[in-house]
C-alpha cells in the first residue's frame, strides 16, 4: 500500500484495486480459445479437421497432456481476467494463461522426449501440405501464439499503475485538526463611529434686520 500526504491530511492510496473491465476483452477472448483448443481434438473428426486418431471423442496421453490440460490452463486464466479486481490476482491469471500458450506451441516438440522421438499429437489427417498446415495452426502453433499474444497484453495491463488506479481510502489514524481559532478581540478604537447630524435652526429675520 502506498501513502501520501497532502492538505486534506493524510490518504492511503491502494494499488492492488483495478476495475473490472481491465481485463474482460483478454479474459473472454481467451476462454473462447480454450474452449476452442480443448473440444476441437474430439469434434474435428465430424467435419474433417483433426489429427490422428481420426475419431470422436477418443482419449490419448497426447491429447490429455498437450491439448486439454493447457485448454483448461487458458480457460481458468480467462475466466479470472475477466471477472478479477485485484491486480495481483491478474497477474497470476496472466501468467497462467502465458504458461498455456507458450505449452501449446513447445509442446508437440517436447513430447519427443518421451515418445521416444515421435511426437505425441499425432498427425495431421489432411492429404495436402496445406491442409495439414492449417490443422497444425489451429490445432497447436497458431492457437498458442494467440493465447500468447492476450495473455501478455493482459499482463502489461496489469503491471501498470495507472493514475486512476489509485483510489485513495481513509487512513487508519484521523489526521490531526488544528483548534478553531478564536475572534480577535475588538477594542473601542475599533469600533466604527457614527457622526450624529446636527440640526440647522432656520435664521431669524429680524435678527438681520
Amino acid at each position: 500500500m502506498a501513502t501520501a500526504t497532502g492538505h486534506a491530511g493524510q490518504m492511503r492510496v491502494s494499488v492492488w484495486h483495478v476495475p473490472r473491465t481491465r481485463g474482460a476483452t483478454s479474459g473472454a477472448l481467451l476462454v473462447l480459445l480454450g474452449i476452442w483448443g480443448g473440444l476441437i481434438p474430439f469434434v474435428g473428426p465430424h467435419f474433417g479437421y483433426a489429427y490422428t486418431p481420426n475419431a470422436t471423442w477418443t482419449w490419448t496421453a497426447g491429447r490429455l497432456w498437450l491439448e486439454v490440460l493447457p485448454a483448461a490452463a487458458a480457460i481458468i486464466g480467462g475466466f479470472v481476467l475477466a471477472t478479477s479486481a485485484n491486480r495481483a490476482i491478474g497477474l497470476w491469471a496472466s501468467w497462467l494463461a502465458a504458461v498455456s500458450g507458450t505449452w501449446f506451441i513447445v509442446g508437440p516438440s517436447l513430447s519427443q522426449l518421451w515418445g521416444g522421438g515421435t511426437p505425441q499429437t499425432g498427425t495431421p489427417t489432411a492429404t495436402t501440405t496445406l491442409g495439414a498446415t492449417v490443422e497444425a495452426i489451429g490445432f497447436f502453433y497458431g492457437l498458442g501464439a494467440v493465447i500468447l499474444f492476450l495473455a501478455a497484453a493482459a499482463l502489461g495491463r496489469f503491471s501498470v499503475v495507472g493514475v486512476r488506479d489509485t483510489r485513495p481510502v481513509a487512513a487508519d489514524t484521523p489526521a490531526a485538526t488544528a483548534p478553531p481559532m478564536a475572534a480577535p478581540a475588538t477594542t473601542a478604537a475599533d469600533q466604527p463611529t457614527t457622526a450624529m447630524p446636527t440640526e440647522r435652526r432656520p435664521e431669524d429675520p429680524e435678527a438681520g434686520g
